[in-house]
């Protein structure tokens, strides 16, 4: 018998950690949470869900609070820490919401203690969820002020043991200058960690970035107006920028 149309392509990647910006779901609107924009996005989770990709995401609160906004306003920079890390379980739990509506059970894992709306973060249960078929959402950070998203995409996926961190941007990779300010910004197909220290990439912050390249972790920078980028990506098709060593 030959092979069945439906067969699923062979996996470049098998367990992931998905780095998404609190603003992406804002969209083009004024709403915190716009819904399409959140469908889409959840909608490109179930996409590599399905072909048995592990996904763990990692969601930023900057839609609703951004800690360092909050500093140039008077906020002190802890307490403004902890309401971004808030901000971040208000968007986990859409993520949450959206994706169990789609038919794809999902565990949402706090760094910070709330028992009645999310599981603590505990690694082994983390990895369990993963095996069971299920997509982990983590939020509140690493828990810790002074810490960015970024760090927690870099902490998780080096103890998750992920095969890669996708970072989703408005952009369709990474360039050696702001492309929307200069159009003869140059686009990177690959990077080495150290061509980015360098050149003074602006590819994740610096903690998040040491984290990656001490623990071998690539990372992949892509648009995700591609509606199909990341089943590309995880496909082995090229898509974006990739950092490693």
């Amino acid at each position: 018998m030959g092979a069945k149309a439906s067969a699923k392509p062979e996996l470049k990647f098998k367990r992931i950690i998905l780095k998404l910006s609190g603003e992406v779901l804002r969209g083009k609107g004024t709403e915190p949470i716009d819904a399409v924009t959140l469908e889409r996005m959840c909608g490109q989770v179930k996409e590599i869900h399905d072909l048995g990709v592990q996904v763990c995401i990692i969601i930023g609160g900057g839609n609703i609070f951004r800690g360092l906004q909050g500093a140039k306003r008077g906020v002190d920079r802890t307490t403004g820490d902890y309401m971004g890390m808030l901000a971040t379980v208000i968007n986990g739990l859409a993520l949450m919401d959206c994706l169990e509506k789609m038919g794809v059970n999902t565990r949402v894992q706090s760094a910070i203690p709330m028992n009645q709306i999310a599981e603590p973060f505990i690694l082994r249960r983390a990895i369990r969820h993963l095996e069971k078929g299920r997509v982990v959402i983590f939020v509140a950070g690493t828990g810790n002020p002074y810490f960015s998203t970024d760090t927690t995409a870099a902490l998780r996926a080096s103890e998750m043991h992920a095969d890669i961190i996708m970072k989703a941007t408005k952009v369709d990779g990474i360039y050696d200058k702001d492309p929307k300010k200069h159009p003869e910004a140059v686009k990177y197909d690959h990077l080495t960690f150290i061509d980015a220290l360098k050149q003074r990439l602006n590819v994740m912050d610096s903690t998040a970035f040491s984290l990656c390249m001490d623990n071998n972790v690539p990372i992949l920078v892509f648009n995700l107006e591609d509606p199909h980028a990341i089943k590309k990506a995880i496909s082995g098709e090229h898509v974006g920028t990739l950092v490693s060593n």
